[in-house]
Order: structure tokens, then C-alpha cells, then sequence
């Protein structure tokens, strides 16, 4: 296996899929502006000539069954034919796909976080990335994510500010480099 390069790095977009349009909570998202960031993280990324892989999480809800017509990539943010699509079965994008053989292959040492949700499947990607010696990018702006309703309190629940200031909090530093869409595309277009 080819060592980790600090230089190559790719964008994972992690589960932009239609099967999130089939919640009630979809309307109740925290970045309406979700789809647009993450375009301008894959327009730069394909520009610079760095990787883009995508992720489609399946599990038995309704709309992740990888038989269900919404278990696809969101309209505007489609792979093209030589970026892969991996299907993942956990929270994380390392356990239940190839993406570690598939990175090291390519010598990409930093990878750069986007999607859906944005303390589930994205920061738990960041942490295992971390943890298997990469560098990271945590693009909280290109993510997106819902209210948790409080499992023993009716009606109580935390909001998506909350969510994303506790994401935030808990990655940098440790885990991660809050990046933001700008930062991103300048570096890459400096490439």
C-alpha cells in the first residue's frame, strides 16, 4: 500500500441523497442553502483535479432500501461516471466500504467532510478519518441536518443551531479543520 500524502486530497459528500426528502423534518433542515454549498466544494474539487466520492447510506427506513427509486444522489450534485459511488451500512464511510484502500491507492492524505447529517454520518467520518491519519476538513456549511427530538421528554428537542455549534466544537482542533466553502475553493484554485 501506498503511503498517506499530506498534498493529494478528495471530497467526500456523504449521503446527499433523496431518501432525506421523505421526512417531514426535511422542511425543518438546518442550511437551506445545503445543495449549493456542496456544488461549489464539487465544481472546485473537479477543477483542481482532486477526487470526489460519493456515499449513499441504506439501512430499512423508508427511502434507504437500496431498492427505493429515492435512494440516489440529489438532483445538481450527481457523480460523474469516473467518480465512485460507495453504499455504506454505518454511520461512518470507513467500516462498511472501501474508501481507505481506495484513498491509499491514490496516495490522498486529506480529505475535506460534506453532507448529510451533520453530527451523524459526517462527524463520525471525521473522527475514524482522524483516527486512521488523515487530515481533515469539516466543511459545516456544506452540511445539513434536523431537530432530535429528546428520547425521554415529549416535545423537547435539540435545534439545528445547537447541533452544529456542538459539532463544531467537539471537531476542532481535535478531530478537524472547520473549513468554509471560500476557504476551500481558494485553496484549491491556488493549486
Amino acid at each position: 500500500m501506498n503511503k498517506l500524502r499530506s498534498g493529494a486530497q478528495a471530497l467526500l459528500v456523504i449521503d446527499a441523497q433523496d431518501s432525506f426528502k421523505l421526512s417531514s423534518l426535511w422542511a425543518r433542515r438546518g442550511n437551506p442553502a445545503f445543495e449549493r454549498n456542496v456544488a461549489a466544494l464539487i465544481a472546485a474539487y473537479r477543477a483542481a483535479r482532486c477526487p470526489v466520492v460519493f456515499f449513499l447510506h441504506t439501512d430499512s427506513d423508508p427511502g434507504f432500501e437500496e431498492t427505493s427509486p429515492h435512494f440516489r444522489v440529489m438532483p445538481g450534485l450527481e457523480p460523474r461516471a469516473d467518480e465512485p459511488t460507495f453504499v455504506k451500512r454505518t454511520r461512518n464511510c470507513f467500516t462498511s466500504t472501501p474508501l481507505l484502500p481506495w484513498l491509499l491507492e491514490r496516495g490522498v492524505g486529506r480529505v475535506a467532510i460534506c453532507g448529510i447529517q451533520t453530527e451523524q454520518c459526517c462527524e463520525t467520518t471525521a473522527r475514524v478519518a482522524k483516527d486512521l491519519g488523515l487530515t481533515v476538513d469539516f466543511v459545516t456549511e456544506a452540511t445539513t441536518t434536523f431537530p432530535i427530538a429528546h428520547p425521554d421528554r415529549p416535545g423537547e428537542e435539540l435545534g439545528v443551531e445547537a447541533i452544529r455549534e456542538r459539532t463544531e466544537y467537539v471537531l476542532r482542533g481535535r478531530f478537524a479543520r472547520i473549513a468554509t466553502v471560500a476557504t476551500l475553493v481558494s485553496e484549491l484554485a491556488a493549486l
